[in-house]
């Protein structure tokens, strides 16, 4: 398929995946958008059984989407429809052609399951390709995988990505630090690719062993499977000596390659548009809100063949703008996602997001990048603590000196939250470290 070009920057050349449609005119984007939608919604209509019930109960059907708009009379997917139909009720290809299978923990029942075609593998590949090259990642770079391989999208995603960028792979896996840091010195390691958590604990194991990461040839590091703070995101790169992206991506749709960070950009992440339609709707209403506006993303996917999606409800919070990009890459940009819809917590009838405690304590002199929320009734009334790690500079025994630094840290959290916490200060390394995704939020309270 040959796409219209427009002028492209100096700084994209050498230094993109696929030159055609990343730089293709938001005419053509849409034109490609439109003809494989009107091709999926025939195809998910046909070989889907749940979807043809789906367009029943609505009054649609695939030769209704004339236009991109059209796509708000399909009908919405979300966690629960997979759960429903769980494992194979949404496949919209026979079982031989289904070549791969990934699944979430499924740590409160059974897991939410996503089966692949290799025209699906071949295309997720190319979006992890995509990802990487925004990073600065090029076929030259040798990077060393801290996922695990297993269940789990991130692992396998990213190591076949970056392997068809022409990358030398260090399947490492998770876990046994002190290997990793003998690897990255031994192999001369350029690219990590780990949990923005575990890549914290590797730098505070390495410097507990006099590992210089200022020396080391380690330079980009491709973070993602939980969010990453700000204040996060600049202590890696400080402790780290690197370049520290993230990327988006969700086990429902794909997985990682959604989107990625572009270093012209580092705010916002492009989206792979040739292959998902992306909708910011109210979150309450379901209704399409204007391009910048805030609210809950929703996905289709336009190339799946094994387990296509309409209308993915992410239930994550963001903004998108399709406004040129400096790196000449004409692609949609969504803001980084800071807060979910089902994380809101509401503690004496006060809507809370996570990510207002992260804004609240980033920028605090003193504390490590680790928090922990804990919530309870064990006095009849909803009750908030925040733990929150000291800086080995910053521990005092002066009882004084931390009173008053801890009083500092409830007002910031009581001006950003609007109720008041409890705070606990906590010494260096108190917080648990994990190779995974972090727990942030511990919920203990009875519900009646």
């Amino acid at each position: 398929m040959e796409f219209d070009r427009i002028e492209v920057s100096d700084r994209l050349q050498g230094n993109y995946f696929d030159p055609g449609i990343e730089t293709a005119s938001r005419g053509e984007i849409h034109r490609v958008q439109l003809e494989k939608l009107r091709r999926q919604a025939a195809r998910v209509f046909e070989r889907v059984p749940w979807y043809r019930e789906r367009f029943g109960e609505l009054g649609v059907r695939p030769e209704d989407i004339r236009t991109l708009e059209d796509v708000r009379h399909l009908p919405f997917t979300d966690k629960q429809a997979l759960r429903d139909t769980y494992p194979f009720g949404l496949c919209a290809v026979a079982l031989d052609d289904v070549v791969r299978l990934h699944s979430s923990s499924g740590t409160t029942g059974k897991p939410i399951v996503i089966g692949y075609s290799q025209r699906d593998l071949d295309v997720w590949s190319e979006c992890i390709a995509r990802l990487a090259t925004m990073a600065g990642v090029t076929r030259a770079d040798r990077v060393q995988m801290a996922f695990g391989y297993g269940m789990f999208t991130g692992g396998l995603g990213l190591h076949y990505g970056c392997e068809k960028l022409g990358c030398m792979i260090v399947p490492a896996g998770s876990g046994n630090t002190e290997r990793h840091l003998m690897m990255i010195e031994d192999y001369k390691t350029t690219v990590l690719i780990a949990t923005p958590s575990y890549a914290l604990h590797m730098c505070e194991v390495g410097e507990s062993l006099g590992f210089d990461w200022a020396a080391s040839s380690m330079r980009v590091g491709l973070f993602g499977g939980e969010p990453c703070t700000p204040g996060m995101k600049r202590e890696i790169e400080r402790r780290m000596h690197i370049v520290c992206t993230d990327n988006y991506g969700l086990t429902e749709v794909n997985g990682p390659g959604v989107s990625g960070e572009c270093l012209y950009s580092r705010d916002h992440q492009h989206i792979a548009e040739d292959h998902f339609l992306w909708e910011v709707i109210d979150p309450v209403t379901n209704e399409p809100l204007p391009e910048g506006h805030e609210g809950e993303l929703v996905l289709t996917l336009l190339d799946k063949e094994a387990f296509p999606m309409l209308r993915y409800r992410t239930r994550d919070l963001t903004r998108v703008t399709t406004e040129p990009c400096a790196c000449g890459r004409t692609h949609a940009r969504m803001a980084k996602v800071r807060a979910r819809t089902d994380d809101m917590l509401i503690v004496r009838g006060t809507n809370i997001f996570p990510n207002q405690v992260e804004d609240a304590l980033v920028g605090i002199q003193g504390l490590a990048p680790h928090y922990r929320i804990v919530l309870d009734n064990e006095t009849g009334l909803d009750r908030m603590t925040v733990m929150v790690e000291l800086r080995p500079d910053a521990f005092s025994d002066s009882f004084e000196q931390m009173g008053h630094f801890r009083q500092h840290i409830v007002d910031r959290l009581r001006q950003a939250l609007l109720i008041t916490p409890v705070v606990k200060l906590l010494e260096p390394g108190a917080i648990e470290r994990t190779v995974g995704k972090s727990k942030r939020v511990e919920d203990k309270r009875e519900k009646s």
